[in-house]
């Protein structure tokens, strides 16, 4: 179970599972177990022929989490993550609350409609994270705004993608405010007005990074850094859709394995001057 749930990861989420690698041991197990289950949910809305039943899902999960047993390797193994670590099951129901949006929403009028999906499908994992790295004090404010900035970085760099599946999650008075057609995505067009409206998106994203990475000192040491990682390089995907032109339409902007190797050394050279205590001034200035 342990080596499919690794697996699942590997596949699924490159970024991720590179950053993962930099956990313990068994936190990096809870989190693979975390993630998939958060990829069986969210495949079985985008990748099932028929719209799937998410409340036997629901059933199972309870099943699971009582103790009962789901007679499913995914929920039974994402159930024992959640009692060792004591994860609030809350944010488990949240996140196929989320997914099943996918189900009955294609448009979000305004930017506080997608921010309530982003904290459904994304924040929750966050969450969901916090417990499994442990914690001091209550950085949930900052779990939920990295989970946001993750979740709009995937919006950006997905826009094509899911206007091909009929998605577009882009607030359409944003669209409006810049002038940008729904014609203009689906030709692909990267005009004058797509790129003032990317900024401001790509600006958002930012400023949910920077809120968020600022709870990593409330994290406990032995996952604070992978977490660090995992956010450095997901913010990278902001700069390369940037170097692109902002071709969200052709390509999907990845960060190469070369980089993130070169955003590792630079995190661990981080890391290692902010935990250098300042040395003490011999002379007092007058």
């Amino acid at each position: 179970m342990r080596e499919r749930a690794r697996l699942a990861t590997a596949r699924g989420s490159k970024s991720f599972y590179f950053a993962t690698r930099f956990f313990p041991r068994d936190v990096a197990e809870a989190a693979w177990s975390v993630y998939w289950f958060c990829r069986t949910t969210d495949d079985m809305v985008d990748e099932a022929d028929a719209p799937p039943d998410l409340d036997q899902w629901r059933l199972r999960l309870r099943q699971a989490l009582d103790g009962r047993g789901a007679g499913d390797e995914v929920l039974d193994g994402f159930a024992a993550t959640v009692r060792r670590f004591s994860i609030p099951p809350r944010y488990a129901f949240e996140l196929i609350d989320g997914v099943e949006m996918d189900l009955v929403r294609r448009r979000y009028e305004t930017f506080e409609e997608l921010r309530l999906y982003c904290y459904r499908v994304a924040s929750t994992v966050g969450l969901m994270m916090m417990h499994v790295t442990g914690f001091d004090g209550d950085p949930r404010r900052q779990a939920i705004d990295l989970g946001i900035a993750m979740q709009l970085t995937n919006i950006l760099r997905d826009v094509g993608e899911d206007l091909r599946r009929g998605r577009l999650y882009l607030p359409q008075d944003e669209l409006a405010r810049f002038g940008v057609g729904e014609e203009d995505l689906a030709a692909g067009r990267r005009t004058e007005a797509f790129r003032r409206l990317m900024d401001f998106q790509i600006a958002r994203a930012r400023s949910f990074y920077e809120s968020g990475r600022s709870g990593l000192p409330y994290l406990h040491f032995r996952g604070r850094f992978a977490v660090d990682l995992a956010a450095r390089i997901y913010a990278r995907i902001l700069d390369r859709i940037e170097a692109s032109g902002y071709d969200v339409f052709s390509r999907r902007a990845v960060v190469p394995r070369r980089e993130k190797y070169w955003i590792t050394a630079k995190a661990v050279c981080s890391n290692a001057l902010s935990a250098v205590p300042a040395r003490p001034r011999l002379f007092s200035a007058r």
